[in-house]
């Protein structure tokens, strides 16, 4: 039986490297397909929690994640000469930022060697990690080669990246339409199969590698410099006394040319900040300067600073100096009504206000811990005798579920709306961005 027939027939045994975010929700899936799934991972608290059917992720529902186990359909194992085992195999790790913005290739590159340790011919590996265009062709295919695979014979190589989007209600990795891309002809047929027989949705693709590569740098390129834009546009019409909420829900009347973009205490998570530094650093290599992108990244890492600098002149109205104060975070998670704190700015705005002495707590129904610098932090319990000691409150995280708006409204002395949770109208005591 061909490699081809397997995947199309579902008797493939499918290895998916990394189970995070990316990596566990695309094996559940796999495996409520009717694959045979084993998910691999370093860290073992993870592969112990899904042997026992116990879900981490926000966007797993647990009841499938423990039947999925029980039926022997999902598995996970840090043994990873289990790969062996495998017909398929989807790389879904890490790619991180340096500390100069630079792409860390480590986690890609390492799970790309291991895989290649243990492939065998009539193997199918995509990579799935954002990353630069160029990659899956300039770092994964020589790897396989030093082992003397022929890609696109004996084995076939493609890219399809991720898109995920934590906490969407309308769209999970089943319905989310996918784009692949292959080393050859061959390669693509063979992950176009895979996941037309895995996914609820339209499939593709592309004409190589770096076009699918590109399409994830485009998608979250996008988003960084329409954020930027957003921001800018707020600081701009705090300046003019202009309310901005009020004019992106003018301008998104507009049945055309327009898509509202929203601002915020600057943007999080693990797309938007990173993926199109990725780009930038590529571009450097054939000289090429993406001046809109950092600029756009400026805009957006500066906005931490900014809403602190809006705080420390609100409590001057009010006679009160920032060192001092104290200072409530409603939210912490990067975006609404998830747990996630991945390169969260509501967490630099807590780096900010204490920067200036401010003392800091927080309230967050989604992440009743967080880890910072001086220790694990808790979330308060949000009560009116509690509200009453802080001199403001700043929301930097939209939470639908889980916070009583109205019970701060009440009780809360001022509020900094950097979310537009209050509706887009100021109060006496509550303040928009």
């Amino acid at each position: 039986m061909t490699l081809l027939e397997k995947i199309t027939g579902k008797t493939a045994r499918v290895g998916v490297v990394g189970l995070g975010y990316v990596g566990l929700p695309l094996a559940v899936e796999k495996a409520k397909a009717g694959f045979t799934v084993i998910g691999f991972d370093v860290q073992k608290e993870k592969c112990d929690s899904v042997n026992r059917g116990e879900n981490y992720i926000g966007d797993v529902v647990p009841e499938e994640l423990t039947r999925l186990v029980n039926n022997g359909h999902l598995s996970a194992s840090c043994d990873f000469s289990r790969i062996a085992e495998c017909d398929v195999v989807a790389i879904c790790v890490p790619t991180p930022l340096d500390h100069y913005k630079q792409p860390d290739m480590t986690y890609v590159e390492t799970s790309a060697r291991t895989v290649a340790q243990y492939a065998h011919k009539n193997m199918l590996v995509v990579l799935e990690s954002t990353t630069w265009p160029g990659t899956t062709e300039e770092i994964l295919k020589p790897i396989f080669e030093e082992k003397g695979f022929t890609v696109g014979k004996d084995l076939h190589l493609a890219f399809s990246p991720e898109r995920v989007d934590p906490g969407n209600l309308l769209y999970k990795t089943k319905n989310t339409p996918k784009v692949v891309g292959g080393c050859t002809p061959s390669c693509t047929d063979h992950a176009k199969a895979l996941y037309e027989a895995v996914l609820q949705a339209p499939i593709f693709a592309v004409s190589t590698p770096k076009e699918a590569e590109m399409t994830k740098i485009l998608e979250n390129t996008f988003r960084i410099v329409n954020c930027a834009l957003a921001n800018e546009m707020a600081i701009i019409c705090h300046k003019m006394g202009v309310n901005v909420w009020e004019v992106i829900a003018a301008a998104a009347t507009k049945p055309f040319g327009f898509v509202p973009f929203y601002p915020g205490p600057g943007v999080g998570g693990h797309c938007i900040p990173i993926d199109p530094y990725y780009l930038t650093w590529k571009a450097r290599a054939h000289d090429y300067h993406t001046r809109l992108i950092e600029m756009a990244g400026d805009i957006n890492d500066e906005m931490p600073a900014y809403v602190v600098t809006r705080l420390q002149d609100l409590l001057n109205d009010r006679c009160k100096p920032m060192k001092g104060s104290r200072v409530l975070l409603l939210g912490v998670a990067y975006k609404g009504d998830i747990d996630d704190l991945r390169e969260s700015p509501a967490l630099k705005v807590w780096d900010e206000l204490e920067h200036k002495g401010a003392a800091v707590d927080y309230f967050d129904p989604y992440c009743p811990r967080a880890k910072r610098p001086g220790g694990t932090r808790k979330s308060i319990e949000l009560t009116p005798e509690a509200l009453a000691v802080y001199d403001a409150v700043i929301v930097t995280s939209a939470h639908k579920k889980g916070v009583d708006y109205s019970l701060v409204e009440k009780h809360a002395s001022l509020v900094l709306d950097t979310k537009n949770v209050y509706g887009g109208k100021e109060r006496e005591n509550i303040v928009l961005l």
